[in-house]
């Protein structure tokens, strides 16, 4: 008579090496298998990745694609349907402190009654002691990042008298005082003026110099190889990603944009200063 014995179940130390072979657990963020439903339809499906260290990271895609859901569902802000996310190889809840989030404006209450500086000095909360109020080191510290985005002179401005590219330089600035590793921004360039562009442009590579990374939704296809040294291309799952310019190809845009070419043009004279580099 012949037994059949039944297969051994993987150690966890097993599925752990596993993991490991496939993202590396010093990875600063690390998405396994996420997929994420809002009413039971999947805006997100099966994505896997890990950002590199160090790195701008551009996320690209169509209006629809879930590029804001990816960032939402890394920091816990949106349920995921399955999959998980790890941050230097914990769960966001274990390494918060180190994660600065940069929200749409549009997301954001702006007739909420508090100052430029009171804005920033939120970003401190997490570093303050538990019953302690808020340290005249940490508005000090506070008062610099406005500095570091041209807006101290706005300290005491409340913050529903500012323009839209001066309220977008307050909440960078609130993520910087964070002091953080890793920074999510959902489409900071969005309806800025030039000069913020550029201030965000200039905040973002003095960010990478630190060794942070970056990881920003972004919409304009023009700049994508002039911002970004990393890309993502999303639309629901991930097309493809890598060095922006290995990554940053007609090929990969049609597939990402489908239908939708009238960006592809916009996008083409960049494409091909990518070869001229």
């Amino acid at each position: 008579m012949i037994v059949r014995t039944p297969p051994k179940k993987a150690s966890s130390s097993a599925i752990a090496g596993s993991l490991q072979a496939e993202h590396d657990v010093a990875a600063p963020v690390s998405i396994h298998d996420m997929t994420v439903a809002y009413h039971r339809r999947p805006v997100l499906w099966d994505i896997d990745y890990a950002a590199p260290a160090g790195q701008l990271i551009g996320i690209v895609g169509p209006n629809g694609a879930g590029k804001s859901t990816l960032i939402k569902a890394c920091l816990d802000l949106v349920p995921r349907a399955s999959g998980s996310v790890r941050f230097f190889g914990n769960p966001y809840k274990k390494q918060r402190r180190q994660i600065g989030y940069v929200p749409q404006r549009e997301s954001v209450d702006w007739d909420f009654p508090a100052s430029a500086l009171d804005v920033v000095t939120m970003g401190r909360y997490g570093r303050i002691p538990w019953c302690v109020p808020v340290r005249r080191k940490d508005r000090a510290k506070a008062l610099h990042c406005l500095e570091q985005v041209g807006m101290a002179d706005y300290a005491t401005r409340q913050i529903s008298k500012l323009s839209g590219g001066q309220q977008q330089r307050v909440f960078l600035a609130r993520a910087l005082v964070q002091e953080a590793q890793v920074y999510f921004m959902d489409e900071p360039f969005a309806g800025v003026d030039a000069a913020t562009e550029q201030a965000i442009v200039i905040l973002l590579r003095e960010l990478k110099t630190q060794g942070k990374t970056c990881i920003v939704v972004h919409h304009d296809l023009q700049t994508v190889p002039e911002y970004f040294d990393h890309v993502v291309l999303l639309n629901m799952r991930i097309v493809a990603s890598g060095p922006t310019a290995e990554t940053f190809t007609s090929e990969n845009l049609h597939r990402t944009y489908g239908g939708r070419l009238t960006l592809l043009d916009k996008a083409a004279s960049a494409v091909a200063r990518l070869g001229t580099d």
